[in-house]
C-alpha cells in the first residue's frame, strides 16, 4: 500500500481516504493500484457491507490525475502515462460495476481523475465546497476517466457545455444535474460517515436525514441557451451559434472556448457522441483509452501542460491552431482501434 491512501475498516464499511494534501490529493499510479486492491479484497469479505471513499486533510476531494508523470512521459515514450490512463480506466470501470454500494464524498474541488472516482459511486454526496470541473481541454487532453459516458447521459447539451469549456460547477448544480445524489453540510460529513459505518444497510436514510436544501442551482437558468446554442456536435457550428447569438453569456462562453485546444474540443464532441450510443461502460472505456494513447503524444498536450501548469502563462501555442485544421482524418486516427493485443480491458 501507500502512504498516499489511508485504507482502513470502520465498522462494517471499508474506507479509503485520498491522502496527497499538498497535490489536492490528485491520483498517482500507486493510489490507483491501492484503490484496487482494498476494493477486491473487500468485493468477497461478508463484513464489509460498503465502502466510503473521501480525502483526509486539505481543501479538496481529488484535483484530477497525476499530470507530472503524464507529461515526463508524454516527453519520452508514452510507455508509463498509457500505463496510468489504463489501470486507472481499469479502477473506474471496477467501481462502476462493484457490487456493493460506493459511497463518495465529493467535498471541495472535485476534477478530471476526481470525478472518475466519485460518478461510478451508487451515493455521490456534494457540499458548499464541491468545485466540479472536467478541465481537460484546457490541456490537451480530454474529458477522460468515463466523461464519454457520464458527460453524455447528463440533460440536453449540458455535458457537451461542461467538456468544451471545462466549467466549473457548485455542490447545487452538481445535485440539479445529477452527478451528485445528495447534498449534506460539510459539517455534518463526519456523523454521515460515523452513522454509515455502523448501520450500512441505512444509507439512504442516513444521507436523507442529514441532507438540507441547497442553494439555487444556478445553472439552470441557462440549461435553455446551453441547449440551443451547443445543440451541435460540430465545433464549428456551436462557435458560430455563440457568435451569433451576441448576449453577454454566449460571448464569455465564445471567448472561453477560444482559449482551448480546438483539437481536444472536437475530440470530445466525437467522444460524447460515441459514448452516448455505448452498450456498456466498459466499451466507452475502451474507446476513451484509444484517445488517451494517442493524445498523450500529441503536441497539445505537452503544450498544453507547459502554458497552464509549468510556465502558468497561460497563452499556449495549439497545433492546429484553429477548428479548422482539425481534420476528420486526424480524429479518425485519434479515434482507431489500437492493435488487438493493446486494446483496453477491463479488470
Amino acid at each position: 500500500m501507500t502512504d498516499e491512501l489511508i485504507i482502513r475498516v470502520e465498522g462494517k464499511v471499508g474506507r479509503i481516504s485520498l491522502n496527497r494534501p499538498k497535490a489536492i490529493h490528485s491520483l498517482t499510479l500507486p493510489m490507483v493500484h491501492g484503490m484496487v486492491e482494498a476494493l477486491a479484497n473487500w468485493a468477497n469479505d461478508p463484513a464489509i457491507t460498503a465502502v466510503i471513499v473521501d480525502h483526509a486533510e486539505g481543501r479538496g476531494f481529488c484535483a484530477g490525475g497525476d499530470i507530472r508523470l503524464l507529461s515526463e512521459s508524454a516527453a519520452k515514450d508514452g510507455i508509463e502515462g498509457r500505463r496510468f490512463f489504463h489501470d486507472e480506466y481499469q479502477l473506474n470501470h471496477l467501481m462502476f460495476t462493484y457490487g456493493k454500494p460506493i459511497i463518495a464524498f465529493m467535498d471541495g474541488i472535485t476534477m478530471g481523475g476526481g470525478v472518475g472516482i466519485s460518478q461510478p459511486a451508487r451515493y455521490r454526496v456534494a457540499t458548499e465546497n464541491t468545485r466540479f470541473a472536467m478541465p481537460e481541454t484546457g490541456i490537451g487532453l480530454f474529458p477522460d476517466v468515463g466523461g464519454g459516458w457520464y458527460l453524455s447521459h447528463l440533460e440536453g447539451r449540458v455535458g457537451h457545455y461542461l467538456a468544451l469549456t471545462g466549467g466549473r460547477i457548485d455542490g447545487a448544480e452538481c445535485l440539479a444535474l445529477g452527478l451528485a445524489t445528495h447534498y449534506l453540510p460539510a459539517e455534518a460529513l463526519t456523523e454521515a460517515k460515523a452513522r454509515i459505518a455502523e448501520d450500512p444497510e441505512r444509507i439512504e436514510g442516513i444521507l436523507g436525514q442529514l441532507a438540507v436544501n441547497p442553494p439555487e442551482a444556478k445553472i439552470a437558468a441557462n440549461i435553455g441557451q446551453i441547449n440551443r446554442l451547443f445543440a451541435s456536435d460540430q465545433l464549428e457550428d456551436i462557435l458560430a451559434a455563440l457568435e451569433a447569438d451576441g448576449s453577454e453569456w454566449a460571448q464569455k462562453e465564445l471567448a472561453t472556448i477560444g482559449t482551448k485546444s480546438p483539437q481536444t474540443c472536437k475530440v470530445a464532441l466525437r467522444q460524447l457522441a460515441l459514448g452516448a450510443q455505448c452498450a456498456s461502460f466498459a466499451d466507452n472505456m475502451a474507446i476513451e483509452y484509444r484517445i488517451a494513447s494517442r493524445m498523450l503524444m500529441l503536441p497539445d498536450f505537452i503544450e498544453g501542460v507547459r502554458a497552464v501548469i509549468v510556465d502558468k502563462d497561460n497563452a499556449p501555442k495549439w497545433n492546429p491552431a484553429t477548428p479548422e485544421g482539425v481534420t476528420e482524418d486526424l480524429l479518425d486516427a485519434i479515434f482507431a482501434p489500437l492493435p488487438a493485443n493493446e486494446e483496453w480491458k477491463p479488470l
